[in-house]
């Protein structure tokens, strides 16, 4: 029989995405300290980088901006993306340039979100899904050795759709309240974020 690591990485990534797949369900059983502190582990992986941050704030502000259904499903392409992403960092398939890709990210949505980009929603979504696996890949490659995969999962699913869920609230609230076009100011400066984390 193979051990564990004589699996192939297809298979790895397989199980992982299944594990990945049950995880709301799994979530919802009395959570014992371990996965605690598994949970907490993975929601505050997305939280403690400013590259995340910007990029997931961005995915919301945009999303606000596109209006109609892509306000609901650009952010729900890159949940869904981004769990497979963290399948394949689980897995340890190699996915190439992925500090770069994260950085790329806030580039785009900044860029999109300050020139008012309008796509219909499938291309939304097909944007933000690319980037949405350098970021999950990310995430799942830094999976603590201590942690619970299941319950790490969740924690920086749930923590990246409040993030989406901010990005959203701010675009509505500033596209409602305020004269001036803030969120396309605000994606300017999540450009220029962008820049200071790459020369940094």
């Amino acid at each position: 029989m193979k051990t564990q690591s004589q699996l192939p990485a297809n298979s790895k990534f397989a199980a992982a995405l299944a594990v990945l797949a049950f995880a709301p369900a799994l979530a919802q059983a009395h959570p014992i300290p371990g996965e605690v502190h598994s949970f907490m582990g993975g929601f505050s992986h997305p939280l403690l980088g400013l590259d995340h941050i910007l990029a997931m704030v961005a995915v919301g502000l945009w999303a606000a901006q596109l209006g109609g259904r892509a306000m609901y499903l650009v952010p729900a392409a890159f949940v869904s993306l981004m769990t497979i992403g963290g399948a394949m960092g689980m897995a340890g398939i190699h996915l190439p340039m992925v500090e770069t890709g994260i950085l790329v990210s806030i580039l785009v949505l900044g860029l999109l979100i300050a020139a008012a980009v309008r796509l219909p929603a499938l291309a939304g979504m097909a944007i933000v899904g690319m980037f949405a696996l350098f970021h999950g890949h990310s995430h799942g490659t830094e999976l603590p050795a201590a942690a619970t995969g299941v319950t790490y999962a969740v924690g920086f699913i749930v923590a990246t759709t409040c993030l989406h869920a901010c990005g959203v609230g701010l675009g509505l609230l500033a596209q409602k309240k305020l004269p001036v076009p803030a969120v396309r100011w605000a994606g300017a400066a999540i450009v220029v974020a962008g820049i200071c984390l790459w020369v940094a």
